[in-house]
């Protein structure tokens, strides 16, 4: 990683184990490494999750040799107890990513990396988003984004991701879908390669010539058609139930799933551990890891720490293209 690269990781729900995994993999880095990254969060928090995971990083909220540099967030109340959803805990995980998204847009940090939040405490707490991927829209003023699931072997991008299935079906228009591939393919090309791009089907059999449904001939064909038109490598639609094994086996560098459960279980099957959360579409970068708040081994050190460091791995590539184009 460039040494003019920033990253700033979010602290996550701090009654999570998102304090505990960013401690275990910034340890696991070398110390050299560990100044091009800020901790948005409580030091108190960070503090808890040293003694649960027997590291012993510094924090420190000024510039100082061989701490960790933290930007400190108020929260609204005494630091949560661990391990349980609470209002307090929702709140200041929504603090963080705002904090974070504006040291992003002030250009700051290159790239920002979350640790998880917990939807029902951040609703709780009066934020009604559907997780980071709306939070950060609204954030940034962005129309949409869209969510791109990233492993060593297998790629999905999606058409729609947290609403209901039957919403998801209403949104597999040509517009958001060419969309979608669009996106897709602009990410590749920034991270250096002409990405292989397959559409998977929306119903089964992409429909079998109307007998299951006509939506894959009427919106995701055209859709593949314009895209192709545009110059993008892109074929389908392409029955979901074989898609996703050959682009595995290598035959394409992406698919473009059609809703959350169809890219995200193939995915967690192949690379629970180590699967990234990217978001395309924002005019900032953003990682996540592709886990949850794991409240029952929350505060225990049991938590492991190798999707952060995939996370962070992740980041460092697309915030080194940042700067490369600056």
């Amino acid at each position: 990683m460039s040494k003019d690269t920033r990253i700033a990781i979010t602290l996550g729900d701090p009654a999570g184990v998102g304090p505990e995994v960013i401690v275990k993999a910034l340890t696991a880095l070398p110390e050299v490494e560990r100044a091009n990254f800020t901790v948005v969060g409580n030091i108190e928090a960070l503090e808890r999750a040293n003694k649960s995971c027997g590291t012993s990083l510094a924090f420190s909220t000024t510039p100082r040799a061989g701490a960790i540099a933290v930007d400190e967030v108020e929260i609204d109340g005494v630091m949560p107890d661990i391990g349980k959803v609470s209002l307090v805990a929702g709140d200041a995980s929504v603090r963080y990513i705002r904090r974070a998204v504006e040291l992003a847009l002030a250009g700051d940090v290159d790239c920002i990396v979350t640790a998880p939040i917990n939807k029902e405490a951040m609703n709780l707490a009066g934020h009604h988003y559907d997780g980071h991927t709306g939070l950060l829209a609204h954030l940034t003023g962005s129309k949409s984004s869209f969510m791109l699931l990233a492993s060593e072997r297998l790629n999905t991008i999606h058409v729609s991701t947290h609403i209901s299935l039957r919403g998801a079906i209403e949104r597999a228009k040509t517009e958001r879908v060419l969309a979608t591939i669009e996106a897709g393919h602009q990410h590749f090309l920034r991270i250096g390669r002409k990405a292989r791009i397959a559409v998977a089907g929306l119903n089964p059999h992409c429909g079998e010539n109307g007998l299951f449904g006509t939506e894959d001939t009427e919106f995701l064909a055209p859709a593949v058609q314009q895209a192709c038109a545009k110059g993008i490598d892109v074929v389908g639609p392409i029955s979901a139930d074989t898609v996703f094994a050959r682009a595995y086996n290598g035959a394409f560098d992406l698919v473009v799933a059609q809703y959350h459960d169809q890219g995200h279980i193939p995915i967690k099957l192949v690379a629970f551990d180590s699967a990234v959360n990217v978001s395309l579409g924002l005019p900032i970068d953003r990682v996540s890891v592709d886990h949850g708040t794991a409240f029952d081994i929350a505060g225990t050190g049991k938590a492991n720490h190798v999707n952060m460091l995939s996370a962070i791995s992740y980041a460092r590539l697309i915030a080194t293209s940042r700067t490369n184009a600056l």
